[in-house]
């Protein structure tokens, strides 16, 4: 039996597919510790692992980020994303550090599994001069290493061949860390500094280069080849594939009184925010009705928990709501997905075969939607708030061209391959036969 510490950031986004490794490791029989905030403590209770209660220096309430950070209401582009960088994931990185040495020194652990933007493991990489447990990162989002073969994470922009696209490369991550994120490299090197003696170990969106362990929640057909590719990096798949990534809503949501619609002979597209950005239907689910109203398919929306009367305005005939669905029965109905892009969703619709139509220019998004693009899986509108007539001809063109469907089905059969969560059990038990009991490492 290994004990772990499961470390996430307080938002939903995080907590959720780390929900799912704890749940994956203590089915194992691991001894399961998660370090989260307090909102989360009952759905870690539910998962059999240890509530371990982030300091309030590193606590916020995520239901209303724009309350518990002031500072970010009206910034948008760079300016918004450096400010949330550095606020809500950076300044808490000290506290998160300290919360992980206390839990160390409580009990110790074989291993800290830690989500990409939980910078307390990422300052626990800093320095080398004490012992350390092992440090795997767990890739809830897409790979962010830097490679001479793509471009820096977080731009959304695909591969480019040859010299000329390392070249194009190398120019934007100079670009980019100096200028548009130089100011937030500053202020990770002050933190680590001050908590360890060091600089920041790498450029803060790459610190998962210095972890034991990557265990990159997707399957290699989804992920941009990199010849300089670490031999730490393990393509695991999914964390769907260890069966408890859904909600409990989703999992036990009732099949509605339309369901039989499903089966009338029209195409059927899904559309669906989310259960986290689904604050406006206008981004994305009412451009979709509106854009195909006139068009013979039948349009099903999901609202992600939102009640169905928060979708103002006449609904057309082809039309059909529900709060909740069952995600596995209806994707297999399914013969295009309107989304905007989360990492988990995608690679749902992905494992069954599903191709996509996305739009989604926040936080992950970009590098998810450039991914659907890139793979042939999909078309990626590339903006936030589509408009009606794109969403339309986007969903025609897959509907007409067989090729996103089968890139779909190719990738999807390798999801259905992968292990997930167990696959990183596998790592974690691999590293704990051979560690040092006390802390995983030796000076």
């Amino acid at each position: 039996m290994a004990a772990v510490l499961v470390c996430s950031s307080p938002l939903i986004g995080h907590v959720t597919p780390m929900l799912a490794v704890a749940a994956g490791l203590v089915e194992r029989g691991h001894d399961v510790r998660f370090l989260t905030g307090k909102r989360y403590k009952d759905r870690v209770a539910d998962t059999g692992a240890t509530f371990v209660q982030l300091p309030s220096e590193a606590d916020f309430d995520d239901s209303n980020l724009d309350g518990a950070f002031p500072g970010r209401v009206g910034l948008k582009g760079p300016k918004g994303i450096r400010f949330d960088i550095k606020e809500i994931f950076m300044r808490p990185g000290k506290a998160q550090y300290e919360a992980i040495q206390a839990a160390l020194s409580e009990r110790p652990a074989d291993a800290v599994l830690a989500e990409s933007l939980f910078m307390g493991a990422a300052l626990l990489l800093a320095g080398r001069k004490s012992a350390y447990p092992a440090v795997i990162n767990c890739g809830i989002v897409p790979l962010s290493l830097a490679s001479r073969d793509t471009a820096p994470y977080g731009l959304g922009i695909q591969p480019s061949a040859g010299h000329a696209g390392r070249l194009r490369n190398r120019a934007l991550k100079t670009f980019t860390e100096k200028v548009v994120f130089g100011p937030v490299q500053k202020y990770a090197d002050e933190v680590a500094l001050e908590v360890r003696g060091t600089p920041f170990p790498t450029f803060f969106m790459d610190w998962p280069r210095a972890a034991d362990r990557i265990a990159q929640f997707t399957v290699a057909e989804f992920e941009y080849p990199r010849t300089d590719l670490p031999s730490t990096v393990h393509f695991v798949g999914p964390v769907s594939q260890s069966g408890t990534q859904a909600t409990e809503s989703a999992a036990s949501a009732a099949v509605p009184e339309w369901w039989g619609d499903l089966d009338a002979g029209r195409p059927t597209v899904h559309v669906t925010q989310g259960t986290v950005a689904n604050r406006d239907f206008g981004d994305l689910v009412r451009p979709t009705i509106d854009g195909l109203a006139d068009d013979d398919v039948l349009v099903v929306v999901s609202t992600g928990g939102r009640p169905v009367e928060d979708l103002a305005g006449p609904l057309p005939e082809n039309v059909r709501v529900a709060s909740y669905l069952p995600y596995d029965e209806l994707l297999s109905k399914t013969d295009v997905l309107v989304t905007n892009g989360g990492y988990g969703g995608v690679q749902f619709a992905l494992r069954h075969g599903v191709p996509l139509v996305v739009a989604g220019q926040t936080e992950d998004k970009p590098e998810v939607c450039a991914r659907v693009a890139w793979s042939g899986a999909g078309i990626n509108l590339r903006t936030n708030r589509a408009k009606p007539a794109a969403v339309a001809k986007a969903v025609r063109r897959v509907l007409s061209n067989g090729s996103y469907r089968e890139a779909s089905t190719r990738i999807g059969r390798a999801i259905q391959a992968s292990r997930g969560v167990d696959e990183l059990a596998d790592l974690v038990e691999s590293i704990s036969a051979t560690n040092n009991p006390l802390f995983g490492r030796p000076e």
